[in-house]
């Protein structure tokens, strides 16, 4: 048996999770999120790390490995680290073991990643940093439109005659969202008509990358998103890509669990080696 932590550190939340691996049964056992804000990072992943070993009745000398993913490379008491592409694959097929492609959704970017059975990243590709298909870009215009963040997604799915937005610099999405409030359209048409562009986007990145039968599981900030996920099938549909986006309510966890696992898999080789380094 093996006592792994996970731990994501993205651009606006850390993500942490406790697992149980043993064979091939893997439980979790403890996870949460914490909102970076204007905090020191580092400090608030280890706050936060400390935390969740408080709420499992454990300390850190109970866990075999602490993986970080992420930003999280420069954290003095990780075991190892792993490239956040790796383990969001790792974590979307955790989580549905139907998926074939990851649709990691963040804060900055947005990230189509083809996978195989065993969660083995065969292509993936990225949005660019100043593109308006993240979640930063759409957590400012919600705010600007006075929509709380767990409101987006149904009033998106609400709207009835959705407005096009530019696709491609959130400069110029934001100066079309100021627009269409001048000319008086709902909150939901401009949401929905984000959605799109932004489903969009992504459809033709999951595309460019050769995805295009099976599952797609949503991953990262926006993953539990209904518009989006909603515009995201709709999108696939019109794009004649033969696949199925779906979500799962610990998606925002994906990468924090791949971290885990795949730190279990490597303590498994390192303890085959000889060469076990104990979590601090």
């Amino acid at each position: 048996m093996t006592i792994t932590a996970g731990i994501d550190v993205g651009t606006g939340l850390i993500k942490t999770v406790l697992f149980r691996v043993e064979d091939n049964n893997i439980t979790c056992l403890a996870k949460r999120t914490d909102k970076i804000r204007q905090r020191d990072p580092f400090k608030l992943t280890e706050e936060a790390y400390d935390g969740l070993l408080e709420e499992a009745g454990m300390t850190r000398g109970d866990i075999d490995y602490c993986a970080t993913t992420g930003e999280g490379e420069s954290i003095p008491f990780h075991t190892g680290h792993f490239y956040s592409m790796t383990t969001h694959a790792r974590g979307a097929l955790y989580l549905d073991g139907e998926a074939r492609a990851v649709l990691d959704i963040g804060a900055l970017h947005g990230r189509a990643i083809r996978i195989d059975e065993r969660g083995k990243v065969l292509d993936y590709k990225m949005t660019s940093q100043c593109a308006s298909g993240s979640g930063q870009f759409l957590e400012n215009i919600a705010r600007y439109l006075g929509v709380a963040q767990d409101e987006i997604g149904e009033l998106s799915k609400s709207a009835d005659n959705p407005e096009v937005v530019s696709g491609i610099c959130a400069v110029l999405a934001e100066t079309d969202v100021i627009n269409m409030v001048s000319r008086s359209i709902s909150a939901a048409n401009i949401l929905k008509g984000i959605h799109i562009s932004m489903a969009d986007r992504l459809s033709k990145l999951l595309k460019s990358i050769g995805a295009n039968e099976g599952v797609v599981m949503a991953t990262g900030g926006l993953a539990l998103d209904a518009g989006l996920v909603a515009a995201l099938n709709e999108s696939m549909q019109q794009q004649k890509i033969n696949m199925t986006v779906r979500t799962h309510p610990d998606s925002i966890y994906a990468g924090a669990i791949g971290a885990a696992i795949w730190g279990a898999y490597r303590h498994r080789k390192l303890a085959e080696l000889g060469q076990l380094a104990k979590a601090s």
